[in-house]
């Protein structure tokens, strides 16, 4: 059975399948993405900026950085063009995350790992000290 949903972009319902939109809405993004590549694959748009390229085709930049993501402008030939770090919203051009924040998560990930350790080795010490050791002694009648 399909998710029933209200499309985030218009507020129809529509049954969900491998679309985020209704028809009606991806219909008009596929629209939108010919207008920018176009503008794009012109010589002498390629500089453009983002804001010029929302600007010069009347496409919101929200859904300029959404055809980046998805793969379909490629920025090899696009030099101006990037699109916002998921985490701090930095201006990239490859991947989710820039590299700040890359190297942060990085940073976290190896802090919590050195606590790790260290608890447990402490757990492991505390552990040996606690240990006793019993011995029977033999009884000399």
């Amino acid at each position: 059975m399909q998710n029933i949903l209200n499309c985030p972009r218009c507020g129809k319902i529509f049954a969900r399948g491998l679309r985020e939109v209704c028809q009606d809405c991806h219909k008009k993004e596929e629209e939108d993405f010919q207008v920018v590549y176009k503008y794009v694959r012109k010589k002498e748009n390629r500089m453009a900026s983002i804001s010029e390229v929302e600007e010069a085709t009347g496409v919101d930049k929200k859904f300029i950085h959404k055809y980046i993501k998805q793969g379909r402008l490629h920025l090899a030939s696009l030099p101006n063009l990037s699109y916002p770090c998921e985490a701090c919203g930095a201006m990239i051009r490859e991947g989710r995350i820039c590299s700040n924040c890359n190297s942060n998560i990085k940073t976290d990930l190896e802090r919590v790992d050195r606590e790790k350790r260290f608890q447990d080795r402490k757990k492991r010490d505390d552990n040996s000290r606690n240990i006793t050791y019993h011995t029977l002694k033999n009884k000399l009648d």
